[in-house]
């Protein structure tokens, strides 16, 4: 059974950093994508960045980059977003996901994940 469990969020001042983790268990996940979405109040959740677990290929939201790094260290199985000059529009709850790799176009959508972690919430006081 897949599990996937994020960590890391929290109540920050703008320009500030966080580190979120996602923990993943269940299978070998080497033909995998792991990816970060996003979602606000009222609004449709949102891709942030992703991950091809082999290989390491990153692909990102465009208002990720330059502040959204992801990345993935295969000890511990376990895929990280680091966010830098947080803004007040970067708050919601962010979701780890994890899908077979199907192509750039539907690694930025959710329905190219298979499976999803519960969240974690990210507030950014102006």
């Amino acid at each position: 059974q897949v599990q996937l469990v994020e960590s890391g969020g929290g109540l920050v001042q703008a320009g500030d950093s966080l580190r979120l983790s996602c923990a993943a268990s269940g299978r070998t996940f080497s033909s995998y994508v792991m990816g970060w979405f996003r979602q606000a109040p009222g609004k449709e959740r949102e891709f942030v960045a992703a991950i091809r677990w082999s290989g390491g290929i990153t692909y990102y939201a465009d208002y990720g980059k330059g502040r959204f790094t992801i990345s993935r260290e295969y000890a511990k199985n376990t895929v990280y977003l680091q966010m830098n000059n947080l803004k007040a529009e970067d708050t919601a709850v962010y979701y780890c996901a994890a899908g077979a790799y199907a192509g750039v176009v539907r690694t930025t959508r959710p329905e190219g994940y298979d499976y999803w972690g519960q969240g974690t919430q990210v507030t950014v006081s102006s």
